[in-house]
């Protein structure tokens, strides 16, 4: 099969903040939007970013009501609350592998979701855990329309991966002009279930209907596998340059940090 790009930078970032992390996503789209990317590190290439959460962050998809998020419980608990650039619901990111994946191209957005998602998919089967892929597309105005979806991970889209049938990464994209970002959650443990804690003026009712809704339909690397992070990683990064027929190309935040425009404001 003909490699989608002719390289594959990749940079893991490690622990930040929820507002940094989004930031840092907004500001690489810009690069690859702008050409900073591509004048610095060659056209052609795409850009794997990996990283964590620290504080813990409750994230909101860029059009979701942020009334639903219980922001005073989130500051009592150390939570950040940030606005994610991709739409979807709230996500809990507490304990887990992030990924961001940019590229200037003009495939379609349905064959980067795939390609990102074998990709996770070959490196988890390398620790293993036997991930495929959900097969059906749900009716995301119907469901976004009900009370209990105000969870990102308690539905499953076509070309997300699955364990047992349980959702174990969680993806969204944002596309501006030739630019693609994807980005997505891989959870460690089953703390992002905790999502019922940080939603606002819910009845008790709906976050039982939340966390049952969590338990049936998420799963969690641990439920697997001993491999966390630092396992996963390097793995991911070995198969996102399989893929292009050669190894990936590391690059350090600092580098990125340094791209031409990376830091005008936003």
């Amino acid at each position: 099969m003909q490699p989608l790009f002719s390289s594959i930078c990749c940079v893991d970032s490690g622990a930040c903040s929820g507002q940094f992390n989004m930031e840092f996503d907004i500001r690489l789209m810009r690069a690859f939007a702008e050409g900073a990317f591509a004048r610095e590190f060659g056209e052609g290439r795409c850009l794997w970013r990996f990283y964590r959460w620290s504080p813990a962050a409750v994230s909101l998809g860029r059009n979701q009501n942020p009334a639903e998020i219980d922001r005073e419980r989130c500051h009592a608990d150390g939570v950040d609350v940030v606005v994610r650039p991709t739409g979807g619901r709230a996500v809990f990111h507490a304990d887990e592998l992030t990924y961001s994946f940019f590229a200037a191209t003009p495939l379609p957005n349905e064959v980067i979701y795939r390609m990102v998602h074998e990709t996770i998919a070959r490196a988890l089967s390398k620790i293993g855990v036997a991930a495929e892929f959900c097969r059906s597309q749900p009716d995301f105005r119907a469901r976004y329309a009900s009370p209990e979806s105000v969870s990102c991970f308690t539905a499953s889209a076509r070309y997300e991966l699955q364990v047992d049938g349980r959702k174990i990464v969680g993806s969204a994209q944002r596309r501006q002009g030739n630019v693609i970002l994807q980005h997505g959650s891989l959870p460690l443990s089953a703390r992002h279930r905790q999502i019922s804690r940080y939603l606002a003026g819910a009845s008790r009712e709906l976050l039982d209907a939340v966390d049952a809704d969590m338990e049936r339909k998420t799963a969690s690397l641990d439920e697997f596998t001993d491999a966390g992070y630092a396992d996963l990683v390097p793995l991911i990064i070995a198969e996102a340059g399989n893929s292009a027929g050669s190894d990936a190309i590391l690059l350090t935040s600092q580098e990125i940090e340094c791209l031409e425009g990376f830091h005008q404001s936003l």
